[in-house]
């Protein structure tokens, strides 16, 4: 059996966001910074009572920028589609992967070369459980 993901509050989480845009290039000079209250529920959440959060373990997902431990908003309402990034069970764990489907065949991806794909066996179910909609990564405590 899979872990239980925690479902978001509809509380707000409120932090500040700054007016400024931050260089991931080369410095830009200081400017005065302007900031306005930002709810990160209400930016990152679309149906708040099928939004799950759970946690990423593993390196299958490192091309596309999920790495081990970030936080993922899962997206139960939303109609999984092609190239979608889901949570998807199989064979009884959760496992997260791009959906492919193509000439009528559906499959699991891995967005590390290392990893192979999930295709469906006669007779195994892959069952698609949501849709990631966002991935949160903490760099220091």
């Amino acid at each position: 059996m899979p872990p239980s993901p925690v479902l978001v509050s509809d509380a707000p989480l409120w932090g500040m966001l700054l007016a400024n845009r931050v260089s991931a290039g080369f410095p830009s000079p200081a400017e005065d910074l302007g900031a306005q209250r930002m709810d990160l529920t209400q930016m990152l959440v679309v149906h708040a009572q099928a939004t799950y959060f759970l946690r990423a373990s593993g390196q299958s997902m490192v091309g596309v920028g999920i790495f081990d431990g970030d936080i993922l908003l899962v997206d139960r309402a939303i109609q999984p589609r092609h190239k979608h990034i889901v949570v998807a069970i199989v064979d009884g764990d959760f496992t997260v992967k791009t959906l492919q489907q193509q000439a009528g065949r559906t499959w699991l991806q891995a967005a590390n070369p290392a990893y192979p794909d999930i295709v469906p066996r006669d007779g195994q179910i892959i069952e698609v459980w949501g849709v990631v909609t966002s991935s949160i990564k903490q760099f220091a405590v």
